[in-house]
């Protein structure tokens, strides 16, 4: 998730990386800590019920953050894509070629290794999407270690790219990640949506309405069998951008409201929620098995090669501007960030397996992946000079 630059030390996106990695490693020790499996496993179990009158919903607290913290989450980054699809950079073709050309490479490559290592017609082969993912609170924070020694195109370019990947996994969740449906919570469903419209329509510029339809949407969403983050995505996207007459946004407001509760508490929660890897028992078989090793190889062989060989394939052919204050490895070095799939990662591999066998593994591989990805591509940009490689011919620059 994008985050505002402080004005001295260390940068928001650095703090906001930084605390998403504690709390994994958090995550990690108290799963394998003795005298502390039994609480985390306790924290992660314990039931909350919310109820009105006879009805309610009680899950372990490792749903509600899944189901529910989540589901702000994804309010957030349909803000995002609506703000960029604006007035930001998707908002013309010129502008978003480069990083949607990237971004889809970034989501076909890694899946194609995926299903070329686990095999398509296996049991495995449900989480194709895994690898497709990008954690850009990670990459974001990686990319600010580098402050002026990375040219703003490239941070511009990797929020961008961040957009149209979310943008995708939101698609991938919606058709391939939902069980049987609830016809009725779906008509539910349906009409707190067309609710949220009409407050658009209605050009209502409080947000306390669209939050209580929201919230309605949500519990709908929820019993219905579709993954319940997607009410996130509805209430964010109805959110009106257009500014009040005093001049405010109150799509802008709710974006710059959320991004610290976001990057401080949703994102560090969640990662310490998913990232308990047992390591008792840990071999080099784990990593190597099956799926493990296709998610490690989708993040960090497919990430670059789709990231990277569809931006060049695209500048080559004309069909996109290069960037215009950075080389061809300082691109490439961005692209390798684009293989840290943390937070997303682990999360379709949450819908996709639900056994603990298959959890474990999508843990070993999306952590390995992540770590690879994330140390070589900070190695190429440490090393990587400013404008010493010409991108080649059909570069159109205007």
């Amino acid at each position: 998730m994008a985050a505002a630059s402080d004005s001295g030390g260390m940068s928001a996106e650095a703090k906001a990386g930084l605390l998403l990695a504690m709390a994994a490693i958090l995550g990690v020790l108290a799963e394998n800590i003795s005298a502390l499996r039994p609480l985390y496993d306790t924290f992660l179990n314990t039931k909350l019920t919310v109820a009105v009158g006879e009805n309610g919903i009680s899950k372990p607290l490792l749903l509600w953050i899944n189901d529910g913290l989540m589901a702000i989450f994804f309010m957030l980054v349909a803000l995002e894509i609506k703000r960029e699809v604006y007035e930001g950079a998707l908002s013309t073709w010129k502008r978003a070629a480069l990083p949607v050309y990237a971004a889809i490479g970034g989501m076909v490559a890694p899946a194609l290794i995926f299903l070329w290592i686990v095999g398509i017609d296996s049991e495995e082969a449900r989480g194709w999407a895994i690898p497709a993912a990008t954690d850009i609170a990670f990459a974001l924070g990686v990319l600010s270690l580098f402050g002026k020694r990375v040219p703003a195109e490239l941070k511009t370019f990797l929020l961008a790219l961040a957009v149209v990947d979310d943008l995708g996994a939101i698609v991938i969740i919606a058709l391939f990640y939902t069980s049987k449906l609830s016809i009725a919570a779906l008509l539910l469903a349906l009409l707190a949506g067309v609710g949220l419209i009409m407050l658009n329509l209605s050009n209502v510029k409080r947000l306390t309405p669209y939050v209580l339809l929201g919230i309605i949407l949500w519990v709908c969403v929820l019993k219905s069998g579709v993954h319940a983050t997607l009410a996130g995505v509805a209430l964010g996207f109805a959110i009106p951008l257009a500014p009040d007459a005093s001049g405010k946004s109150l799509a802008k407001s709710a974006e710059h409201g959320l991004h610290g509760w976001v990057a401080l508490l949703v994102m560090p929660l969640f990662a310490f929620a998913n990232a308990g890897v047992p390591l008792e028992g840990l071999s080099v078989e784990l990593l190597m098995a099956p799926l493990s090793l296709a998610i490690m190889m989708g993040l960090f062989i497919g990430k670059q090669i789709g990231v990277f060989g569809f931006a060049k394939v695209a500048i080559k052919l004309g069909l996109a501007e290069a960037p215009r204050e950075a080389s061809m490895w300082q691109l490439y070095g961005v692209s390798l960030l684009a293989g840290i799939g943390f937070t997303m990662s682990l999360f379709i591999g949450a819908l996709a397996y639900v056994d603990p066998e298959h959890q474990t593994l999508v843990r070993i591989g999306v952590i390995s992946g992540s770590m690879l990805s994330g140390i070589l591509g900070a190695l190429v940009l440490t090393f990587a000079k400013p404008k010493t490689v010409e991108w080649g011919e059909g570069v159109q620059r205007s």
